[in-house]
Order: structure tokens, then C-alpha cells, then sequence
């Protein structure tokens, strides 16, 4: 069900949001009730059970650090030759 709403916003945050929107092919409605979304999941802990979290980014949000020197280049190049056996 949708539902109108009024906002009072700044003019210029009013443009240059629909300056974005325009350049990556969204509407503004869109783009604020996927931000309203966001915001009100990250507080309903039962939906955020519903969001599947890759390996990767729970690797990073777990404080595991990166070594600086890091060949990501390589790494990549190892898992794809070992995935293609």
C-alpha cells in the first residue's frame, strides 16, 4: 500500500537529490523509502536475521585484519584456479 507524505526539506538538498536520482536512473521516492527502509530494519532484529550476510563481510565486520601487503590480484587468481580444476 502506498501512502503520500509531505516533507520540508532544504531547496538545495531538494535539488541536488533529484540531480542524483536522475543520474543513476532512480526516483526520489524511491531512493528516500529505501533509506527509510534501511534505517528501520537496522532496528528490527527479527527481520535482520532475513539478510544473508556473505562470508566476506562478516570476515571484515569481525575485526579479522587485511595484511598491508595484500596481493588481492594473486589471491583472486589462486581461487579461480582453484575453482576451475
Amino acid at each position: 500500500m502506498e501512502t503520500k507524505i509531505t516533507l520540508k526539506l532544504n531547496k538545495n538538498v531538494i535539488e541536488r537529490a533529484r540531480d542524483y536520482a536522475e543520474s543513476h536512473n532512480r526516483s526520489l521516492s524511491g531512493i528516500i523509502e529505501a533509506y527509510l527502509q534501511s534505517l528501520t530494519l537496522q532496528d528490527d532484529t527479527s527481520k535482520k536475521e532475513e539478510i544473508e550476510i556473505s562470508p566476506f563481510v562478516k570476515s571484515m565486520s569481525s575485526g579479522i585484519n587485511i595484511p598491508v601487503d595484500l596481493d588481492y590480484k594473486e589471491e583472486y587468481s589462486n581461487y579461480l584456479t582453484q575453482k576451475y580444476k
